[in-house]
């Protein structure tokens, strides 16, 4: 009972940061349409996408119960000024209809790659948030000749990347809690089939509680340069970040060439609050990909 108020208690400051940022989006947010959107054919299900812009292209991978209106909505309009912008919408996730399918950050990343040949995109920038870090580091071993550069916010490329009070989280989550959230109403705006939400957060939950690790040895074999940007409380194990960091050939002194890959930890900034910082994501984003 203590850990489920506990959890409870974890989950509703979360909502609330959620609400603010619902808020911020449909205030300030993405005032430009795609230039094209539809859904791609992909390992027996159908993933939805969105184009913006012209110019190099980047992938954008949402967080866990997110869209792609909620998780980019204020990053979208600034980055097609300059770049092609290909955002989609996981398996169950907003557009994209719910599906039976075993859910597994493998196959998740096989899908980004069979969309990516659906729209004949040879090569990218990756960048992923959360759940979709996860994804987007999956599809640098999985895919590495399909990547340039990639970028991950406030994820881990394993179970142990977080810290435990987030790993216990989901084993106490319970539906109801979703109820009246800003993740409902984001889904219940464009999902294909808004009965199915029940059955896609027990699916999520499954999967958030499956212990994964795409591997150190593979980690440190990514060539392509990789921004890590972290929130200083975004609820991963800091050890395990700057660990991470290090088989990416960071950590060294300036006595040293500086690394491909960098580390950005953005203080005051929780899992949620973090994404709400547009010009400073922003600056590294653009820093990092020119």
């Amino acid at each position: 009972m203590k850990n489920l108020l506990k959890t409870h208690s974890l989950f509703k400051s979360i909502m609330l940061i959620t609400t603010i940022m619902l808020a911020a989006s449909q205030s300030n947010g993405q005032q430009i349409k795609p230039s094209s959107s539809g859904y791609a054919p992909v390992n027996g299900i159908k993933v939805y996408y969105e184009v913006y812009g012209e110019g190099s292209p980047i992938v954008l991978l949402h967080g866990a119960f997110y869209t792609i209106d909620l998780n980019w909505s204020q990053l979208i309009p600034e980055l097609s000024k300059t770049r092609k912008v290909i955002a989609i919408e996981m398996q169950g996730h907003g557009h994209t209809p719910y599906s039976d399918r075993k859910l597994s950050i493998t196959t998740l990343a096989s899908d980004v790659e069979k969309v990516m040949d659906y729209l004949k995109i040879d090569s990218a920038d990756v960048a992923g948030y959360s759940m979709g870090g996860s994804v987007a580091y999956r599809f640098a071993v999985q895919s590495p000749e399909r990547l340039r550069k990639l970028v991950i916010i406030s994820s881990t490329y394993k179970s142990d990347g977080w810290l435990p009070i987030v790993n216990g989280a989901f084993k106490d989550f319970k539906p109801e809690f979703f109820d009246n959230t800003p993740l409902k109403t984001a889904y219940d705006a464009v999902a294909p089939d808004k009965t199915k939400w029940r059955n896609f957060l027990m699916q999520m939950f499954a999967f958030a509680q499956e212990p994964f690790n795409v591997g150190d040895s593979n980690i440190a074999k990514i060539a392509a340069p990789v921004l890590i940007i972290s929130g200083d409380n975004d609820g991963l194990d800091k050890v395990e970040l700057m660990k991470t960091y290090k088989l990416l050939g960071g950590g060294v002194s300036d006595l040293q060439p500086m690394p491909k890959s960098q580390l950005a930890i953005v203080p005051s900034q929780g899992h949620v609050s973090l994404m709400m910082q547009t010009t400073t994501i922003l600056n590294y984003l653009n820093s990092f990909l020119k």
